[in-house]
């Protein structure tokens, strides 16, 4: 029996950087939780931006936010994972030598960015729904990093092999999604905080569903036996997944939990 549910957002419930979400989740996500099934949203944004697109059953559910950086259920910090000062440093310089590309920084406060364009703010705030803040020198705050990635408008794959093969043995590089790189903590991980949320709740990878797309859910296909690629994934996803679940924008991932709830 399915006890946990852990979906990805851009890509797999949802089209990248809009919060164009079918509102049928919310009846769905309730009626999980009446059979003994816990929900969790699981993705590269942050809580705010989760947040906002599961107002309405935010309290029944958990977020998975930052690529795992940050766990919060029902307002409990479950986890957070603050990445080392001197490597964020190293790293941030890196990013701002990058042409085309904007470095965003996230505390579990806010997201920290140094540029003022306007079609990214939008991106950010609209899009995502984030919670910016935008400041002269990233460096120059005192700032507990949980997160840092490079955002590129076209192209981010052209920079993604030099990009990890750079910083993968210092720490946990990965794409995300068709505009970003995101750069954790080595141990941060959305397999890892699934791991985390199955030891608090007693579940194992049996009992477990997940969705994803792209290569930052990788880890999470580990966790969970009943796993599953949107037909849109990346070809490593769904190779990795043990099932595969109609596109994104047909709606794939819902038709799965229905089919779960006998629908």
């Amino acid at each position: 029996m399915i006890k946990l549910i852990a979906s990805d957002i851009d890509g797999t419930l949802l089209p990248e950087g809009t919060d164009r979400i079918n509102r049928e989740i919310f009846d769905v996500i309730l009626k999980l939780k009446e059979q003994g099934i816990m929900f969790a949203a699981a993705s590269g944004r942050q809580y705010n931006s989760i947040y906002e697109l599961f107002q309405p059953v935010a309290h029944e559910m958990i977020f998975i936010c930052e690529n795992g950086a940050y766990v919060n259920c029902r307002g409990y910090q479950m986890s957070a994972s603050v990445m080392d000062r001197q490597m964020t440093e190293d790293v941030i310089r890196y990013i701002r030598g990058l042409d085309g590309c904007f470095l965003t920084a996230s505390c579990t406060d806010a997201m920290y960015i140094e540029t003022a364009d306007e079609k990214f703010g939008r991106l950010l705030t609209e899009g995502y729904h984030n919670k910016i803040k935008i400041v002269e020198d990233v460096l120059a705050e005192n700032l507990d990093i949980i997160k840092m990635s490079i955002y590129k408008e076209t192209g981010i794959h052209d920079i993604a092999e030099e990009t990890i093969k750079r910083w993968g043995d210092k720490m946990h590089v990965t794409v995300a999604g068709d505009i970003w790189i995101d750069f954790m903590d080595k141990k941060t991980d959305k397999g890892n905080a699934i791991k985390t949320i199955q030891e608090v709740m007693h579940i194992l990878p049996e009992e477990t569903m997940v969705f994803g797309d792209n290569h930052n859910d990788l880890g999470m296909m580990k966790r969970a036996v009943e796993s599953y690629a949107v037909a849109n994934a990346q070809p490593a996803v769904i190779e990795a997944a043990n099932n595969l679940a109609d596109k994104n924008v047909n709606d794939g991932v819902l038709k799965v939990l229905k089919t779960l709830l006998g629908e």
